[in-house]
């Protein structure tokens, strides 16, 4: 098929790109998309858009972009709780490059299939490289996890380790080097930063179980706060217990420290767990998740030092922010 249209373009590369799902009564070729949510269930919606530029780089891999634009987007709805069930894409393309979109699709179809995830619709358009794609989960109103719940007392959990992805992003700007890291270190934290894992699976394990959360796509300061603004409590962190990874261990401890508390793109989960479901946590999630702190009255976030002292982190430059 001669890809010469914006039409040839989709049928080509995107309408048959993921599994087809039992509630889709109408996809792509239409105007709108039918879909038929549970009776018992509602939508959990989230958009992300990712610029060339801003959030990749313009000689990234278009296969590892297809999966990072979907993954981030993902993540969303395993801070919720919610199944994946269907999403769109609004894909701006300064042209047609053929090659380019077999790896950005093929990237977007196999972590769509590895959840389930049906693509149903969407539009492109000529102009900058962006990409924007729009989630729809399913969860059941009661179960949902919000960033309100977090109660006095609770215990804060992270997924996986923090301040990979942000290590990649000053390598590749070559804000700092580390002779301690190999090739092979370094292709690690740049899988983190361009293939992040959506949580999915953890988050509606969670239901029942987790109070508060939100998945960390800024930092882990600038996530927590937003937690602890919507719950009207603060916090305290033992950084001794923040979880890096082997290969960041080898930087020197106060520079992962910083980068674990400030940097994002790790795309793990931030959550809170209320005293009685302590043991559980510690039962099914042994080894998959890290306590590092405590809910508290305090006002704003302070961590736990040497000598059991606290200090103030509100000052600590925390998070990006598309506009500071």
């Amino acid at each position: 098929m001669t890809i010469n249209s914006e039409f040839s373009l989709i049928q080509h590369y995107f309408e048959q790109l993921t599994l087809s799902r039992e509630d889709v009564i109408l996809g792509i070729g239409d105007d709108c998309a039918l879909l038929q949510c549970p009776a018992d269930h509602v939508l959990a919606v989230s958009v992300d858009t990712l610029v060339e530029g801003i959030h990749f780089f313009a000689d990234v891999d278009p296969q590892t972009l297809g999966h990072k634009s979907l993954a981030v987007s993902l993540s969303d709805l395993a801070a919720m709780g919610a199944k994946p069930a269907w999403f769109t894409l609004a894909l701006t393309l300064p042209e047609i490059n053929e090659t380019w979109l077999q790896g950005f699709s093929q990237g977007l179809a196999l972590l769509a299939k590895q959840h389930n995830i049906q693509l149903v619709g969407g539009d492109t358009t000529r102009g900058p490289l962006t990409v924007s794609i729009q989630v729809h989960g399913l969860v059941k109103p009661e179960q949902a996890i919000k960033r309100n719940g977090a109660k006095l007392g609770d215990m804060i959990y992270v997924t996986g380790t923090l301040g990979d992805a942000g290590a990649a992003l000053q390598l590749k700007l070559n804000q700092w080097h580390d002779e301690n890291l190999t090739p092979e270190d370094q292709d690690y934290l740049q899988q983190r930063l361009e293939q992040p894992t959506p949580r999915l699976q953890t988050g509606e394990d969670l239901i029942g179980i987790a109070s508060s959360a939100i998945d960390i796509s800024d930092g882990l300061l600038a996530d927590l706060g937003h937690i602890l603004n919507k719950s009207q409590l603060g916090a305290r962190l033992d950084l001794s217990k923040l979880p890096i990874s082997p290969v960041l261990s080898k930087i020197s401890r106060d520079m992962a420290e910083n980068l674990a508390l400030e940097s994002g793109d790790d795309y793990e989960l931030c959550f809170t767990v209320p005293p009685q479901h302590f043991a559980e946590m510690e039962q099914r999630f042994s080894g998959m998740c890290t306590r590092i702190g405590m809910i508290t009255d305090d006002k704003g976030i302070y961590f736990i030092g040497d000598n059991d002292e606290l200090r103030n982190l509100n000052t600590t430059k925390a998070g990006y922010d598309h506009f500071k």
